[in-house]
């Protein structure tokens, strides 16, 4: 029996970003420098498969400091975390490693360095998102005021709106936010923004390519975790842009085959969490049904690379 001919886009970039490359790493090189168990607080990273194969390897983990016993190394997730978390681990004389990605770091200093000079913060995420908890968190409570939509933008109230400034979480969609940070400089022309786009490089090149891909497509499908903010955004993107199936899938497995029935061309893409071998999974699905043509939709080349802390790489 003849299989159907599907024409499968692949975006280009999709999947790991240097952030979720390098948080990895921290944790394959602390097993190895100090053995397992390695602590982790908060998933490493929002992807199952990542986190479970380092569960094999040794790393515990938690959500919370208080479930690390004060003898082992613990390591802060890529997404970043509350001033208080460090400081808590100095207390105790713990060895930490922090595994943010830089381009959140760099959100943390703005936050610190705005604040230093008097003016109040809004930032732009997900409410209850370990992002959006860990920059907020670099201020006292209180400092730090969240809007997720246009219209909190029209409700928040703040101390003086000659003197505040915005920061947004990094894995946001770039169109919503563009929306409300427009909503922001209306209602408070005085605002003062990042001197560059606080979304990086990683989410904004993978919606472009979705943005690129999504009208050649009869149906798209995000490899990623149901927890990944730069996942669903994506979804949404390729939703948006003309595709009117866009599902997220967290492995091969997990595909509505019936919802595809009919296919002549289908988009494939991945959360800057999700590793090839999760993307490979899926297209090896369409093959073993398909008679598959690959077509890459290529809008960016990423060479980015951020090196490890200092105390694993003496040990290297």
């Amino acid at each position: 029996m003849t299989k159907p001919a599907l024409t499968l886009y692949l975006a280009a970039p999709r999947g790991f970003c240097a952030g979720v490359d390098r948080a990895i790493k921290i944790v394959e090189m602390a097993l190895d420098k100090w053995g397992a168990p390695v602590f982790v607080r908060h998933e490493i990273v929002h992807n199952k498969f990542v986190v479970d194969s380092l569960r094999a390897k040794g790393a515990v983990f938690v959500e919370e400091l208080t479930e690390c016993p004060d003898d082992r190394p613990v390591i802060f997730s890529a997404h970043g975390v509350p001033k208080s978390v460090p400081q808590a681990a100095q207390a105790r004389e713990m060895i930490y490693v922090d595994a943010t990605c830089p381009l959140v770091s760099k959100v943390h200093i703005e936050a610190q360095r705005h604040a230093d000079n008097g003016l109040q913060m809004i930032m732009i995420g997900h409410e209850g998102h370990p992002e959006t908890i860990g920059t907020m968190g670099q201020l006292p409570d209180g400092d730090v005021l969240l809007v997720e939509t246009v219209e909190d933008v029209a409700t928040v109230q703040v101390r003086d709106p000659d003197r505040l400034a915005f920061v947004t979480q990094t894995t946001l969609s770039v169109d919503d936010t563009a929306d409300i940070v427009s909503a922001l400089q209306t209602r408070f022309p005085a605002i003062v923004g990042p001197h560059k786009e606080d979304i990086c490089y990683a989410t904004t090149n993978r919606q472009e390519a979705v943005k690129a891909m999504a009208p050649k497509c009869d149906a798209m499908l995000v490899v990623g975790a149901p927890n990944s903010s730069n996942s669903k955004r994506l979804v949404e993107v390729g939703a948006r842009a003309g595709c009117t199936y866009a599902q997220l899938v967290q492995r091969g497995t997990d595909i509505d085959w019936r919802a595809l029935d009919g296919i002549k061309s289908m988009g494939i893409t991945a959360g800057a969490s999700a590793p090839e071998v999760l993307i490979n999974e899926v297209i090896d699905a369409f093959r073993d049904r398909y008679d598959v043509t690959v077509e890459m939709v290529e809008t960016a080349v990423e060479n980015v690379e951020f090196k490890v802390p200092r105390v694993l790489r003496e040990s290297a």
